[in-house]
């Protein structure tokens, strides 16, 4: 399958967009063109993409750049399109979801040789709209912006987004609030929910068309698998594993896990009900409409596995002919799961403990962190981070992490534990702590940050938002000028629920 369709005259015009998604058959996208906005104004760009991206920073800022960002301009090389898909949401099937405020414009090649959307969210109504009104708010164009940029500091596969604009205009929703566009850039917009939407309506054509499609352009090398179906399944799955492990690390709560955003190349995909944990608790759940829990923090390992069964049934014609013989080959490509997590997940606890070895008891010691961290109400960030400065030896200097525990006699007495574990090893204190703060941030982004930057960015006020992007792309740094973006909330500031905001 050819990947370039890039035109012969994309030298005159700076994007230089593919359009290889586009190439596919109609019924796999719509084509939208996005909605103009009244005034565009550059809210934020995000200049070290941009120049990722192979793009001249000051022209995506100039006026005419800003045309493009917001929608009003589409460039020669684009082919905009929304794109069709379906997924299970919360469990319950929706035939039907699509892009329903986003308009796809293109790909571009950046300079490590990766191709990626580029992507228009909050550019108007397509055909997918059903009864939305294609618009973002603010308040989810600064979430998304800041969130993708803090998953990115912290080495996790995520989609990036490239400049915030606002639009002069006004979305309706329980008021009346400031609109704007966010330019989002992933390796791909292709989910479980895209093979969903074709599996469910019978069209095998188009299922075998897209697991053609995502193996020339994301997975190649699977292409000369004895069983490339099978393989692309195993793929997805182990990528699957890893993203969900590389949260849990660090106490992110995607929120909303649905078929229609699990990314197929297993990056972290629509940043909407998410938060980084504050206080530890395994069952801490934040979105509004997730009454049951679904989608809380321990259970985003089984969610991932669910949400690639779903994956599976939709490739099952393709692995074999006989469907008990499919069957089998589906299961045998999603045992890759677990051990995949595990993998991924146990070396990451071990390494944020100060362990360079595996040994006997591991398990239940850091079981016992955890356990007295959600007993004791600790934060989940600053307990690691505050863990890596204390010594393997002396406990005299404890206090910054003990008192994070209601109750600092429960840290004491794990930390005991703990020390001895150390002690087993014999690690340089030195190389012990500095590897340990390279693994536990510093920052992440909390969520009433979140709402501090939105409030100060209403008020015509910039400086929050670039002193917490700063901390945010370098989370494994001090900071001592801005150590107020590493506090967690107040009791004042506490935000227990966290919405979708479409």
């Amino acid at each position: 399958m050819a990947l370039s369709t890039r035109p012969e005259n994309a030298a005159a015009d700076p994007f230089g967009f593919d359009a290889t998604y586009a190439a596919l058959p109609e019924r796999f996208y719509a084509n939208v063109q996005p909605t103009p906005v009244e005034r565009p104004r550059l809210l934020h760009l995000n200049r070290p993409l941009a120049a990722q991206l192979g793009l001249d920073p000051e022209a995506l800022a100039s006026p005419a750049g800003v045309e493009v960002l917001a929608g009003n301009r589409v460039p020669e090389s684009a082919r905009p399109i929304a794109m069709a898909y379906a997924g299970h949401q919360f469990g319950n099937w929706v035939p039907q979801l699509g892009d329903g405020r986003a308009v796809l414009l293109g790909e571009l090649v950046d300079r490590d040789g990766v191709r990626r959307d580029v992507q228009l969210k909050g550019s108007g109504r397509t055909p997918f709209s059903r009864m939305g009104d294609g618009r973002a708010e603010l308040f989810p164009v600064v979430g998304e912006y800041l969130a993708s940029e803090g998953m990115a500091g912290l080495g996790i596969p995520t989609t990036r987004a490239l400049a915030m604009v606002l639009t002069g205009e006004t979305v309706r929703r329980s008021d009346f609030l400031p609109g704007a566009v966010l330019t989002r850039v992933a390796t791909s917009h292709v989910r479980v929910g895209t093979f969903e939407y074709f599996a469910r309506a019978g069209d095998q054509d188009a299922v075998r068309t897209l697991a053609d499609y995502v193996i020339d352009r994301h997975y190649p090398e699977l292409r000369a698998a004895e069983k490339p179906y099978r393989a692309l399944l195993e793929a997805v799955a182990r990528r699957t594993a890893e993203l969900i492990a590389n949260w849990m690390a660090v106490g992110f709560i995607h929120g909303v896990l649905n078929t229609d955003n699990i990314s197929v190349v297993g990056e972290t995909l629509d940043f909407g009900p998410f938060a980084w944990m504050d206080d530890y608790h395994p069952a801490q759940c934040f979105s509004q409409v997730d009454l049951g829990g679904r989608y809380a923090y321990n259970q985003q390992p089984d969610i991932g596995q669910w949400n690639l069964c779903r994956l599976a049934e939709t490739l099952l014609p393709l692995l074999a002919d006989d469907p008990e013989t499919a069957e089998a080959e589906a299961y045998a490509a999603l045992d890759a799961y677990i051990p995949a997590f595990e993998a991924a997940y146990h070396p990451a606890l071990r390494r944020k403990l100060g362990l360079a070895s595996v040994q006997d008891g591991d398990v239940e010691l850091i079981r016992g962190l955890f356990t007295r961290m959600a007993d004791q109400g600790a934060d989940f960030t600053l307990t690691f981070r505050r863990l890596a400065d204390v010594s393997g030896t002396d406990a005299s200097a404890d206090g910054p992490v003990r008192t994070l525990f209601a109750d600092p006699a429960a840290f004491d007495a794990w930390a005991e534990q703990w020390r001895q574990r150390l002690a087993a090893e014999g690690r340089d204190e030195t190389q012990r702590r500095a590897q340990m703060r390279a693994v536990n941030p510093a920052y992440v982004l909390r969520k009433h940050h979140v709402y501090a930057v939105y409030d100060a960015v209403r008020a015509g006020d910039h400086g929050a938002l670039n002193e917490l992007l700063t901390v945010l792309r370098a989370p494994f740094d001090d900071h001592p000028d801005h150590a107020a973006w590493a506090m967690p909330p107040t009791a004042e500031e506490r935000v227990p629920m966290t919405f979708c905001g479409t």
